[in-house]
């Protein structure tokens, strides 16, 4: 039985149709990350399980039962905003307490469990200060607890570490990964970040425009996307796609020409998508442009080449020599070619394996 269970689900403010008909099932203690850009419904997908908007059409299942109708706080989950929401005037151990005062729980019970979620996350010695006098990520931590106390059938997090700069955020995701190993509880997670959607998830759910574009493993998905908005949305830099003509044995397209893989069935109009960790410079290759702009990262780089109208990024090795305005030739490495129809709906190849892997 999924944990939870989303069944033809719709919502919409006033014409805008923000969910549009998403059927998804949760897997008990799955951490189920929703990825997309912004305004693609997955913040309004995670408040309507919370039961914190209603929905328009469709059902909303948790271990199996209806809950379209049920309160937010009978529904037996938690969730943790991008916002801390913590109470100022409240101290650390009394933000953690909070929900379990509030159900007349046991003084008793109320401390071993605080203690406890405190050791779990390190809060231990910050227990008697207010919030004014945390880091921030001491209060992003301080927000989990708070969820984590109660014990819910499902965690929800809308963005949470939206709001702190790139060394806590790589701190937190390895927080959460270490989490939910300890704890096995179900979390639904959203973010338009695609690094945490691949380093945290169990399986990836990509929206866009209010549809599911694709479910599955964070490595399925990035090696077989399922049409072109997934291709691109998940990899960084974002895979490289030129529109080309199947020609008997060849794939052609304004300035350029490359060998169709022996797989593809496809002919006429297509695109072609090439990862730029898969596409080099080279002294020779089937693509040439000049470049735009380096990006070096030490080991190594990616180049962003001017193609007639199109801008590749292409990998390059820490000590070759690449600047701005060289004329260079990239070739594909491998198998590498992911094809796509005309207007990038669905794949129609992808390579059987991920080169370089």
């Amino acid at each position: 039985m999924p944990a939870v269970e989303l069944k033809n689900l719709r919502k919409s403010f006033g014409d805008n149709l923000i969910v549009k008909g998403v059927d998804l099932a949760v897997e008990p203690g799955e951490f189920l990350v929703m990825v997309g850009p912004s305004g693609c419904g997955k913040t309004t997908l995670l408040r309507l399980i919370a039961g914190l908007e209603q929905a328009d059409a469709g059902d909303i299942f948790i271990e199996g039962s209806r809950v379209n109708d049920v309160a937010p706080r009978d529904r037996d989950v938690a969730m943790v905003f991008q916002s801390y929401a913590l109470y100022p005037h409240l101290t650390v151990r009394e933000n953690l307490a909070f929900s379990l005062t509030l159900r007349k729980a046991s003084k008793a019970s109320v401390d071993a469990r605080v203690q406890e979620v405190a050791a779990m996350l390190e809060l231990s010695e910050l227990l008697e200060r207010k919030p004014k006098a945390l880091s921030g990520g001491q209060r992003q931590r301080v927000a989990m607890g708070r969820a984590i106390v109660r014990q819910p059938k499902v965690f929800l997090f809308d963005e949470p570490l939206s709001n702190l700069d790139t060394a806590l955020r790589v701190q937190m995701r390895g927080e959460l990964a270490r989490l939910h190993q300890r704890m096995r509880t179900t979390m639904i997670y959203v973010t338009h970040d695609q690094v945490e959607a691949m380093t945290l998830a169990t399986r990836v759910a990509v929206f866009n425009k209010g549809a599911l574009q694709q479910l599955g493993a964070p490595l399925e998905l990035y090696n077989r996307p399922a049409n072109q908005f997934v291709a691109q949305f998940l990899g960084s830099p974002s895979m490289n796609v030129l529109d080309a003509q199947r020609e008997g044995g060849m794939l052609r397209g304004e300035g350029f020409e490359l060998s169709a893989p022996a797989d593809l069935q496809s002919t006429g109009a297509l695109r072609v998508g090439l990862r730029p960790q898969d596409l080099r410079v080279a002294e020779q290759g089937p693509l040439t442009g000049t470049v735009d702009a380096v990006e070096r990262l030490g080991f190594d780089g990616f180049a962003f080449v001017r193609m007639n109208q199109a801008l590749l990024a292409a990998r390059f090795d820490g000590d070759q020599q690449v600047k701005v305005g060289d004329t260079v030739h990239l070739a594909p490495l491998g198998d590498a070619l992911h094809v796509f129809t005309a207007d990038g709906s669905s794949a129609v190849r992808a390579p059987p394996r991920s080169p370089g892997a």
